[in-house]
C-alpha cells in the first residue's frame, strides 16, 4: 500500500491526470502547481508548497526553468555541484536529500528536504524536479517506486513542453524568413537613392511606434513591421534621370514619380497575408485624408489603416532628413507641418498618436542616423521611464560620456528588459525568439555606427572593439541556435549572457571611448 489514506485508484488519478496535461497547457510551473495539488492528496507524502523544475543545459549546467511557492527564481543556480557525486544509478530513481547549504535560504528553511524527481528522455537526463518535503519523512521501498513513476510522467510533460516551444521557435523562422525576403525587396529600391538603408529603418520603426500608441492589435502591428519596409518598393521601375536628379522634379517628372505606388502595386500581388499588406502600404501610403491624394484619390477611412500610418512616418522622415534637393527641417517645422495638414493629408486620429509617441519617434531619430555620430554632440531626448523592478537599470554609472552613444546603449537595456518580460511572463520560445532577432538587428546598427565613429576619429581601440562586437554577435547566433534544441534553459542562459555582458561592456570597454 502506498499509505493509509491511499488506494489504487487515487494512485491512477494522479498519475492519468498529470499525463492528460496538453501540450498548450504544458507551463512547467503550471505542472508544478498540478503535481502539488494532486501530492497533497496522499497523507503518506508530506509535500510542502515550495518546489522547482531545473534542467540541463547544453553545457550540461542545471538551469532553474520553474518555481513554486518560492521567492525567486535565479538561473545561475549550485544545485548541479550538489548533485555531481550522486552515482548514476541514484540519478534514475527518485530519493530524498538535505540541499538546504547549497541552495541558500531563499529556497527553504534550515530544516527543510527535498525529494528529487530525475527527469529523463530514454538515456538522457534531463534535469530534476525538487519538491520540499516534511525533513521527518523517510520513504519506503515502495514509495519510492511509485515517485520514480511519477517521475516519468513528469519527464514525459517536460519533454512535450520541450517539443512544442522548438516547433514555436521553428515556425517563427519560417515567418521570419518569408518577412526577410520581403524587407530585402523593399530595401533593393531604397539602396538606388539611399545608400545606407536608414529611411526604411526609420520610417519603419515610426509607423511602429505611431500604430501601438494608436492601440491597434499587436498581430496588426507585427503585420506593419513587416510590411512598411516595401512602401516605396515601385520606386525600381522609376528611371535614375528621376529618381536620383539633385533639384526639384517638374510636374512632368513628379507625374512618372508618382507612379511608383501602381508599379509597387503590381509587384506585391499574392495571396499571403503580409504581401497583402504591403501591397495595401504601397497602394495607399500617398492618399489624402481629404481625397486629394494618388494614385485612387481615397478619401478618409476609404484609406487602409496601415497606410494613413506610413503616410505620417513617411512625411515625417522626409521632412527631417537632407534630400538632393533640400536641407532638412528641424523638429519644431515638421511637427507643426504635420499637425496643420491634420484633417486633410493625414488622418486626424494617426496625427494625434503620432504627437503621443513623440519620445519614441525621438530616439529612433537619433539612433537610425546615417551621419558619422559626434562624439561632442547633445542629444536631448525625454527621460523614458523604466519599471523600479527591472531586469537590467539604466542609471549614470553606465553613461560614458558621448550622448549617443549613451542612447544606444539605454535602448539596448530596454531590449533586454523587453526579453525578461517575455520570459518571466512565460510567453514561451517563440517570443523570446522574436525578441532576440530584434536585439540582434538593433546591436549590428549599434555596432556599424560605433565602428564608423572610432574609425573617423582615430580612436586607438577600434580594433578590440570590432572583436568585441563580433564575439557579441557570434554568441547572440548561437543562442539562437540554442533555443531549437534547448528551448526551456536557453532563454534563461540568454538573459544571463545579455545581462552581465552589456554592464561588462558598457564599464570596461566603452567606458574607455
Amino acid at each position: 500500500m502506498i499509505g493509509q489514506n491511499s488506494d489504487i485508484s487515487g494512485v491512477s488519478k494522479l498519475i492519468f491526470d498529470l499525463t492528460s496535461v496538453g501540450v498548450t497547457e504544458a507551463d512547467l510551473e503550471m505542472l508544478l502547481q498540478r503535481l502539488y495539488d494532486l501530492l497533497n492528496e496522499f497523507s503518506a507524502i508530506p509535500v510542502r508548497p515550495r518546489g522547482a523544475i531545473l534542467l540541463h543545459n547544453p553545457r550540461h549546467q542545471l538551469v532553474c526553468v520553474a518555481t513554486y511557492g518560492l521567492c525567486q527564481r535565479d538561473p545561475q543556480n549550485p544545485l548541479d555541484n550538489a548533485l555531481e557525486g550522486l552515482a548514476p544509478e541514484i540519478r534514475e530513481r527518485a530519493y530524498v536529500t538535505s540541499l538546504t547549504q547549497e541552495l541558500g535560504p531563499s529556497w527553504a528553511s534550515q530544516d527543510a528536504r527535498f525529494l528529487v524527481l530525475p527527469l529523463t528522455e530514454g538515456p538522457r537526463a534531463m534535469g530534476v524536479c525538487l519538491l520540499c518535503i516534511d525533513p521527518a519523512w523517510k520513504p519506503n521501498e515502495e514509495l519510492l517506486d511509485f515517485l520514480t513513476d511519477i517521475a516519468h510522467v513528469v519527464s514525459g510533460v517536460v519533454s512535450r513542453c520541450s517539443i512544442s516551444e522548438t516547433l514555436g521557435v521553428r515556425e517563427l523562422e519560417l515567418e521570419e524568413a518569408r518577412a526577410d525576403a520581403i524587407r530585402r525587396l523593399g530595401s533593393a529600391s531604397e539602396y538606388r537613392d539611399n545608400e545606407t538603408g536608414m529611411h526604411v529603418m526609420r520610417m519603419t520603426h515610426y509607423a511602429s511606434a505611431i500604430a501601438k500608441a494608436l492601440n491597434l492589435p499587436e498581430d496588426l502591428r507585427e503585420q506593419l513591421a513587416i510590411a512598411a519596409p516595401m512602401h516605396d518598393v515601385g520606386k525600381i521601375g522609376i528611371r535614375d534621370a528621376i529618381l536620383l536628379k539633385p533639384a526639384k522634379l517638374t510636374a512632368e517628372e513628379f507625374e512618372v514619380m508618382k507612379t511608383h505606388t501602381l508599379i509597387g502595386g503590381k509587384l506585391l500581388k499574392g495571396e499571403d497575408s503580409l504581401i497583402g499588406a504591403a501591397r495595401e502600404i504601397a497602394l495607399s501610403h500617398h492618399e489624402h485624408w481629404d481625397g486629394s491624394g494618388y494614385p485612387a484619390g481615397l478619401k478618409g477611412e476609404e484609406i487602409p489603416i496601415l497606410g494613413r500610418i506610413c503616410a505620417v512616418a513617411d512625411v515625417f522622415d522626409a521632412l527631417t532628413t537632407a534630400r538632393p534637393y533640400k536641407q532638412p527641417w528641424n523638429l519644431e517645422q515638421a511637427v507643426e507641418w504635420i499637425s496643420a495638414e491634420s484633417g486633410q493629408k493625414f488622418d486626424p486620429a494617426v496625427v494625434d498618436a503620432f504627437h503621443r509617441a513623440m519620445p519614441d519617434l525621438l530616439r529612433v531619430k537619433a539612433l537610425y542616423r546615417e551621419e558619422i555620430i559626434d562624439p561632442n554632440e547633445v542629444v536631448e531626448l525625454p527621460e523614458l521611464a523604466q519599471a523600479e523592478d527591472c531586469y537590467v537599470k539604466w542609471g549614470e554609472e553606465y553613461r560614458i560620456g558621448i550622448d549617443v552613444i549613451d542612447q544606444h546603449h539605454r535602448y539596448l537595456f530596454d531590449l533586454v528588459n523587453d526579453l525578461q518580460e517575455v520570459v518571466s511572463a512565460r510567453r514561451g520560445s517563440r517570443q523570446v525568439a522574436r525578441i532576440l532577432n530584434a536585439l540582434a538587428k538593433y546591436a549590428e546598427v549599434h555596432f556599424r555606427a560605433e565602428e564608423r565613429m572610432m574609425e573617423h576619429y582615430g580612436y586607438p581601440a577600434l580594433e578590440r572593439q570590432k572583436h568585441q562586437h563580433a564575439y557579441f554577435e557570434r554568441m547572440v547566433g548561437e543562442f539562437y541556435d540554442e533555443l531549437h534544441h534547448s528551448p526551456l534553459t536557453a532563454q534563461f542562459d540568454i538573459l544571463l549572457y545579455l545581462r552581465d555582458w552589456l554592464i561588462k561592456h558598457i564599464r570596461v570597454e566603452d567606458g574607455q571611448l
